[in-house]
């Protein structure tokens, strides 16, 4: 099997404002690979410039850790407001400091939740908007040696996006590539395992997130757990991303809150044309594990405002087990 880098996301310790050297030194110390770093809290006097970009790239350099960056945007509107945006200053700016720190990818989130929103776009309104704003950026992507990462967040399923690829005619491996978040199709009524098949030469980038899954009376109720504790069958996604072409870093993401699809909603499931009845059968089987495994203590729902307290300590924990199940597949198939 492919030797896979494991690290994590800075997100998972968002709430304690570290610095980014620090957030390397803690993943060094933890015995991990590297960081994708979708938030960044500068030091005193600092600005995300030439010179600290450099600086940053420096230190990752000597603990031996991969950097992947953020900052990319894939939606053309402002979504709050649903006003036009111009995206193509925000992904210049975020390409050059990719190619300055030395890395191939910047991960790209902008929201979610959309169409659980009376008042968004349309799906396919969202589609044809990225493709007129996407397009006229493929060059400076390709010019910079750049790939922008689409990241899976509550916003386009794998279905959807590879038909945006399609659209834009991006091939595998340029400029255009997903951030799998193993847990975020959850809401949008994906298995993980088939969601990963389906988008998977199009995977650049991770967040390795594990979760639980409950069935109540408002719905399909999706919350994230201590990764390799939880209900997404990793070792059969990290099997998968091991074929694909390109090294794939395995970056662990945690956080807390809960999330809930209300598949009973005939108004809310029509803006899921592509939700397949085999899917839905195992989300529901899942669910009713995660129901036992809630009775049994086993599983909770981590509150926002609980995690804080909890981030270093599960980081650290999901890190290990990904760490752990990755060595252990490796020796299986050595």
């Amino acid at each position: 099997m492919t030797r896979f880098k494991v690290g994590i996301d800075s997100y998972c310790l968002n709430p304690l404002q570290w610095d980014p050297n620090t957030i390397l030194e803690w993943v060094a110390e933890q015995g991990g690979d590297g960081v994708q770093f979708s938030e960044v809290h500068l030091p005193h006097g600092r600005e995300t410039d030439t010179p600290f970009l450099i600086d940053l790239a420096a230190a990752a350099r000597d603990l031996n850790l991969y950097v992947e960056w953020g900052g990319g945007q894939h939606v053309p509107y402002d979504t709050t407001s649903w006003q036009a945006k111009d995206l193509a200053p925000g992904n210049r700016r975020a390409a050059e400091q990719a190619n300055t720190l030395g890395t191939r990818v910047i991960r790209s989130c902008s929201g979610g939740f959309f169409r659980w929103r009376d008042e968004s776009p349309s799906t396919d309104q969202l589609l044809q908007g990225m493709v007129a704003a996407l397009k006229p950026q493929r060059d400076v992507f390709a010019d910079l040696g750049v790939t922008l990462a689409i990241e899976l967040h509550f916003e386009f399923t794998t279905f959807e996006l590879v038909r945006l690829f399609e659209m834009l005619d991006a091939e595998p491996g340029e400029w255009l590539g997903v951030c799998l978040d193993t847990f975020n199709v959850l809401p949008l009524l994906e298995d993980p395992v088939a969601a990963t098949r389906r988008i998977l030469p199009w995977v650049v980038s991770t967040h390795v997130k594990d979760g639980g899954l409950i069935a109540d009376d408002t719905g399909i109720v999706a919350f994230p757990t201590t990764a390799g504790r939880g209900l997404v069958d990793l070792p059969a996604i990290i099997q998968l991303l091991g074929t694909v072409e390109r090294p794939v870093n395995l970056s662990v993401e945690d956080h807390g809150g809960s999330f809930t699809t209300d598949f009973r909603d005939a108004n809310l499931m029509a803006r899921f044309p592509d939700v397949t009845a085999s899917e839905l059968d195992r989300l529901m089987g899942a669910a009713r594990v995660g129901i036992e495994r809630v009775k049994s203590g086993e599983f909770a729902v981590t509150e926002r405002e609980d995690w804080p307290q909890q981030c270093q300590d599960r980081t650290k924990a999901g890190l290990h087990n990904v760490r752990e199940l990755v060595k252990e597949m490796s020796a299986r198939t050595a």
